[in-house]
C-alpha cells in the first residue's frame, strides 16, 4: 500500500477527470475519481483518505498551467495524480484557429509544472498517459495522441512518478474487440471506460493485481 493514513490525493486534469464534479455533493464527479474514491475508502477505510478532484471540461496543459497553484499546490497533496493531454492533440483537430499546444511546448509546460510540485519533498506524482482520439488503434487522431503519450512516459521517469500506462491499457482492450465500447464519442469515457482508467491506475499503484 503506497498510501498513508490521512494522506491528500489531487486529481486534475480536463473533462474525463471532472465528469460532472459540480454537480455532485461530494465534488468527486460520476468518473474514475469516484470510482477510485469508492473502492479506496471501501478497502481500506482505516486510512481515512482525502480524495480531491480538479478536473475541468475543456482544459489543456496550458490551462491547468494558469491554475496549478490554487488547485494544486495549495491543497498542500502527499500525491498528485494528472491525466492532460486529450485536448491538445483534439484542439489540433478542431480548432486549427486556437493557438496549438504541439508536443514540444505540451513537454515544457507539463515539466515546469511537476517541477514545482517536487519542491515539497513529501509530494509524489501519479502521471496518467493520455487515453484515445477514437476507438481505433491507427486513427489519425491516435497518431497525433502518440508523441504526448511518449512525453509523459519521459516525465514520469524524469520526476520520479507513478507511470498509469491509460493509452496503452485503452488500445489493449480496443485490440480485444469485445464488442463493448469504452467512450460515448472516441474520446469522453461510458462507465466501462472509467472503470478501466480506475483499474489501471490501482494496478499502477500496486494496489489493484488483478490481470
Amino acid at each position: 500500500m503506497p498510501f498513508k493514513a490521512k494522506d491528500k490525493i489531487v486529481f486534475i486534469g480536463d473533462s474525463i477527470t471532472d465528469k460532472g464534479r459540480r454537480k455532485d455533493p461530494l465534488k468527486l464527479g460520476t468518473g474514475y475519481v469516484r470510482i477510485l474514491h469508492d473502492f479506496l475508502t471501501a478497502a481500506y477505510p482505516a486510512l481515512s483518505l482525502k480524495i480531491i478532484n480538479e478536473g475541468i471540461s475543456g482544459n489543456r496543459v496550458t490551462d491547468l498551467e494558469k491554475r496549478w497553484m490554487f488547485d494544486v499546490l495549495d491543497h498542500r497533496p502527499q500525491w498528485v495524480s494528472v491525466s492532460i493531454g486529450i485536448n491538445d492533440v483534439w484542439r489540433r483537430l478542431d480548432s486549427p484557429d486556437l493557438e496549438q499546444v504541439y508536443p514540444e511546448r505540451f513537454e515544457a509546460v507539463y515539466r515546469g509544472l511537476l517541477a514545482q510540485t517536487k519542491k515539497p519533498p513529501d509530494c509524489r506524482l501519479i502521471l496518467m498517459q493520455p487515453t484515445v482520439m477514437k476507438e481505433d488503434p491507427d486513427s489519425a487522431g491516435n497518431r497525433l495522441v502518440r508523441p504526448y503519450v511518449e512525453t509523459v512516459n519521459r516525465l514520469a521517469e524524469e520526476f520520479d512518478a507513478v507511470l498509469v500506462p491509460t493509452h496503452e491499457a485503452f488500445l489493449e482492450f480496443i485490440r480485444c474487440e469485445t464488442g463493448q465500447d469504452l467512450t460515448t464519442d472516441g474520446v469522453h469515457m461510458t462507465s466501462l471506460g472509467d472503470t478501466l482508467m480506475a483499474v489501471t491506475w490501482l494496478k499502477a499503484m500496486g494496489i489493484y493485481g488483478g490481470k
